[in-house]
Formats: C-alpha cells, structure tokens, sequence
C-alpha cells in the first residue's frame, strides 16, 4: 500500500534538495515507497543491510561518483555511517557543477542516527520527511467502516492487512522482538533485552499517564535516569510519543511532567496480549488505548509546525489534546471512547482557561453534533480530514 501523499512529498523534496531522509520505524513501507520512486526515475537502489550491496560502496567516491546522474536511495543508512562525510563531499561538487538537486534518498529506520550524523554533515544539503504507519484517512479511503480494525491491528501495513486476527498478533509479537533482539543493540548503549520488554509492557499498561521516570526505575531495579534513557530510545526509535504539557500565562498550577504513550495502537495491544477487539473492550486500557489511537492520527495528518501538548491543572481541568495550528489559532480536543460522550467539569474549566478556537469531542461514533454551544462531537475521520485540510 503506497503512501500516495508521502510519495508527493518525496518527489518535491528531491526537486528542491540534493539529498532527502525518509525517515520511520522499521517496516511502515519505506523501502516499498523508495523502490517505487527507483522505478519512475531509473534510480540506483542499495540496501545496506546486504553484504553485496556494503562491498559496492568498498571505494563510495568512485562508486557515487560514476552514478552522478541518478538518484541514489540508500536503505538503512545507519549500517554505514561513515557514508555522510562522502555525501557532503560529493554534493557540494555536485554543486559546482550544476547538480544541485536530486541526488541521494537515504532511509533510515530510527532519527537518532541520522539526526546525530547528517545534522553535523550534511546541514543545508539535507530535508527530513516523517513516515508514520497507516492513518485513519488512508485507511477510510479504501474502507468506511468503523476504524476499529485499525485501532485493534495498529498501522503498520503487513499487521493491518493481515488475513485475520491471530495473523496480524504474530506480525506485532514479530516485530517486538526483531527491535529487542537486533534493532535496539544497533542503535543504543546495550540494553539487557529483557529489562527493555519489561519497560515497554509497563509504558503499555500506562499509555497515555504522566511518566514517573522513579517510579517505573523502581520496577526494573534501575535508577531513574537510566530508565528516562531507555525512554529517550525508544523515542528516537520512534515506538513512543511525549506529549508535553502546555504552559500558560495563568496562575493555576500546572502538571509538569510529560504523558507517554505508545505510538502504534497494535503493538501496544500485542505488548499486552491482545489480539482481537473483544479482548480489548474487556481490558483496562480500553479508554487509554482509544486515546492514544485518536492523537497520534491526529498529529501525523496535523498541518507542519502544528504544536501539540495537553493542559492539566493540579485542580483536576484538563483538555487531552492541545493543538496551535501553524497560523496562530487553537484547538482544544476532549477524547472518550463511547457513543455518547459527555465531557466533565474538568474539560470545561480547562476551556475556560486556554480559550481556544475550536473544541471538540473525538467519540467513537461517526455523527457530528453539538454538545454545547462551542463544542462539537466528532468522529475521528471526519475531524482529521478537517485538520488535514488546513495544510
């Protein structure tokens, strides 16, 4: 399934830059995007990870040198780190002699590296394009149903596509343990395996709560910086999110500290052993889970430069989602997982305290009316494509 708007995006950036990362976790369909770019523009393709395609760029001057006048896609770049120094080299000759423009793809599974590398190397020669997993538009698009096959499967194409249930748990279960087992030990300090699960399975069990970095060291028998770098990792991994809390001009006391939340809904829901809806509905972290499914679809159709955080006062107001579109105006987003959502005393006293532009309550039905005067109920498609239409 390609990404019809990131292959746009791609493309534009290439006739605007000399050298573009694509950058997501592993498995959300960079390599398929690339290869489909490859085809259109007759590119050279190199998978670093294979051994043949690492002894190619053996002498990588002589061998990008005499591919000039073609894209070059370098697939998991962070397995020859080194290459930066030569891409920065070759593009500023390139631009000597006219080549400004389209020369170097560079994926990347992670943004710690090749934020660390190319931000160092290649600053001014470089554009970063974020690729999330499957969202609620490109899904809605092919199917209208309700958006709980993507809730309880998560984003990654091989999972939601899955024939069945079970199927799309293994692939999750899969790709947990590729990232513990290989991908964490290429990217960080080593992380014993088994303490990294373990924190992970506890950031699912409190998706979407305020991280207590001691609290959670006191379960793993470590300190609490090293599990805020365990965090920090997974992070730049791309696996979790940190919603910070807004901070106003206002004299309430406010909460300081961060919410975390997994990213991806079916990783976190495999994390916990959930496979199916009806397993969900009965856990927990059903009204969590729906929350962290419905922001981060919202941030990744979200506008360029839109800042999200969430408002909580010591005194109980709070607004789930805070969103300062990039002109200036605001949206406050209240999220419950019934058909009949009524906000609390809390949700209004925030709005009395943020004044937005906009609120909204994100349910998990699909008709739009108004739950008070300035505040509208809303399906979870119809207000991203509403966020979506203000790029």
């Amino acid at each position: 399934m390609i990404k019809r708007s990131i292959y746009l995006k791609v493309e534009k950036a290439l006739a605007r830059q000399a050298a573009v990362a694509l950058i997501g976790p592993r498995q959300v369909g960079k390599t398929t995007l690339a290869l489909d770019i490859a085809e259109s523009r007759s590119a050279v393709y190199l998978d670093l990870e294979a051994r043949e395609d690492r002894e190619k760029l053996r002498n990588p001057d002589l061998f990008l040198s005499r591919n000039e006048d073609r894209l070059v896609i370098l697939d998991e770049i962070h397995r020859v780190p080194e290459l930066f120094q030569t891409l920065r080299g070759l593009i500023d000759q390139g631009r000597r002699k006219g080549l400004r423009t389209g020369r170097f793809l560079i994926l990347g599974s992670a943004s710690i590296d090749l934020l660390n590398q190319s931000g160092e190397t290649l600053a001014g020669r470089i554009e970063y394009i974020d690729m999330a997993p499957l969202n609620i538009l490109e899904t809605y698009a092919v199917d209208k149903s309700d958006p709980a096959t993507l809730w309880v499967r998560g984003g990654f194409p091989d999972s939601y596509l899955a024939s069945e249930d079970e199927e799309s748990y293994a692939w999750c279960r899969n790709f947990i343990r590729t990232y513990l087992e290989r991908d964490v030990p290429q990217f960080g300090p080593r992380i014993p395996a088994e303490t990294l699960e373990r924190l992970w399975i506890m950031l699912a069990h409190s998706q979407g709560q305020l991280l207590n970095a001691s609290r959670l060291a006191g379960s793993l028998s470590v300190s609490a910086p090293t599990v805020t770098s365990y965090i920090d990792l997974l992070v730049d991994l791309l696996l979790v999110r940190r919603l910070q809390p807004l901070h106003t001009n206002t004299k309430k006391r406010l909460v300081k500290s961060p919410r975390v939340f997994l990213r991806d809904s079916g990783i976190a829901h495999a994390l916990l052993g959930i496979s199916d809806y009806n397993q969900l509905s009965g856990h927990p972290v059903f009204g969590a889970s729906w929350e962290g499914f419905v922001i981060e679809n919202l941030l990744v159709v979200a506008p360029e430069r839109t800042m999200a955080n969430f408002y909580r006062t010591s005194a109980g107001a709070e607004i789930d989602l805070v969103l300062k579109l990039p002109g200036g105006e605001v949206w406050a987003i209240e999220i419950k997982s019934g058909l009949a959502p009524k906000p609390g005393k809390g949700f209004y006293n925030a709005l009395e305290h943020v004044k937005p532009d906009r609120s909204f309550v994100v349910y998990s039905g699909a008709a739009r009316y108004p739950v008070t005067e300035k505040t509208d109920a809303i399906g979870l498609p119809e207000l991203a494509q509403e966020l979506r239409d203000r790029a």
